[in-house]
């Protein structure tokens, strides 16, 4: 069976060798490359432009995009025919290809992340490596520990005032760098589809920039919901564990600091998510309005086969309702929740709609192709391009998320 005939249904005239050849992981490609600036971005708020009220939520989604940066390739690792060779991007990188190019920003996003991770958790290290030599009769898993943390402090041991200060230029540095670099990273993505001379409705200059800001948008929305989710999770711990360690912040804190970081960090995602709208909307009107040969086609998909993924999911379900919702005065962390989900809607129905109804319509301009998600997997290929694939990559970044939290705690206090 030729790759892609499992879920192609056709329609009026279309060519032999044409299917839907790009699935649900290359939908969920620039996705979650896009969680991945995005939530870079929103740490780079507070260490860079010095936004005082994100402070709490700066650590937390630095590690979160951390996390997510492992599974940036996995789609493509899924979607690949061959997929040893994925490695050859990383190892062989050069600058005559856009996806070759990959290899060389991912790398450098990486190693600038993995720094500025390190110099933000570099005391901790010390003091936790330090706190476990004293213990006085340490068991197997505390010399693990002990040897773990003392590997990370890299042998810088010094937590002196001067040394911490010299960290946090370190930090503001690095994140000032990996700005440009994020953008570059999710941006090249849209350079790829943007890029492709012969499908008409990826031919646009803007198309960078589009993926860009609506990367923003779904990291920063990433980021509120999971905050929101793990600070649940400590509301309940603390209820069980409150009477016998007073120490521990109480349910009023707890809820109070909530809403403080999630009323201060949806400000920006709301100027994000106007950026987004406008930019999208200018490319739509701008097709109309020049009109090009490919245009009727471009019309009959846009307007009448994919309007309800379009213009009811991806622009009223995903960008109106959120709008308003965070609009309205008095955000309840409730509200907040309902909209970072119909965020993550939108802008995963925007790639959606790039992606798949970008090769839904014939080279002949005369036919139609229809993508059917499979939900159940028959074979490989279909556990690898169906429903059960996408979950696995949508899986991953919260297990990580959670074993790096074990080692750099996200709201412990510097």
């Amino acid at each position: 069976m030729v790759h892609g005939e499992a879920w192609t249904i056709k329609e009026f005239f279309t060519y032999p060798n044409e299917y839907i050849y790009w699935t649900i992981q290359i939908v969920m490609y620039p996705f979650m490359t896009g969680l991945v600036a995005g939530a870079f971005v929103l740490s780079s708020l507070y260490h860079v432009f010095g936004v005082k009220q994100l402070k709490d939520i700066a650590r937390f989604s630095l590690v979160f995009s951390f996390a997510l940066l492992p599974v940036a390739m996995l789609p493509l690792l899924m979607h690949l025919q061959q997929p040893l060779r994925g490695i050859e991007v990383m190892m062989t990188p050069h600058f005559t290809s856009a996806i070759a190019a990959f290899g060389i920003v991912f790398s450098t996003y990486g190693m600038i992340v993995a720094s500025e991770l390190w110099f933000v958790y570099r005391k901790h290290f010390v003091e936790t490596a330090q706190e476990l030599k004293a213990l006085p009769q340490p068991g197997t898993v505390d010399k693990l520990r002990c040897l773990l943390f003392s590997v990370l402090t890299l042998g810088a041991w010094d937590i002196s005032h001067e040394a911490l200060e010299a960290d946090e230029r370190a930090v503001k540095k690095l994140a000032a760098a990996g700005i440009p670099v994020a953008c570059f990273l999710h941006g090249y993505a849209g350079f790829i589809f943007g890029s492709v001379k012969a499908n008409a409705l990826w031919m646009t200059p803007l198309m960078p920039v589009i993926f860009i800001c609506s990367a923003v948008v779904s990291g920063i929305a990433l980021c509120i919901l999971t905050y929101i989710l793990t600070m649940e999770i400590r509301k309940q711990l603390a209820l069980r564990r409150r009477l016998a360690h007073p120490e521990i912040p109480s349910m009023e804190e707890l809820k109070s600091a909530e809403a403080h970081v999630v009323a201060m960090t949806s400000r920006y995602l709301l100027m994000f998510m106007v950026a987004a709208i406008t930019l999208e909307l200018l490319d739509l009107i701008f097709r109309g309005y020049t009109a090009v040969k490919s245009w009727d086609i471009l019309r009959s998909v846009i307007y009448e086969r994919d309007f309800v993924n379009i213009f009811v999911i991806q622009y009223g379900l995903g960008n109106l309702v959120p709008f308003f919702l965070f609009l309205i005065p008095g955000l309840t962390i409730r509200r907040a929740t309902v909209g970072t989900v119909l965020v993550l809607l939108g802008v995963f129905m925007m790639r959606w709609n790039v992606v798949i109804g970008g090769q839904a319509f014939s080279s002949s301009f005369s036919g139609f192709m229809h993508y059917v998600l499979p939900i159940w997997p028959t074979s490989m290929e279909t556990l690898k391009e169906g429903l059960f694939g996408a979950l696995i990559v949508a899986i991953v970044p919260f297990c990580i998320f959670y074993i790096l939290n074990k080692v750099m705690p996200v709201f412990k206090k510097a």
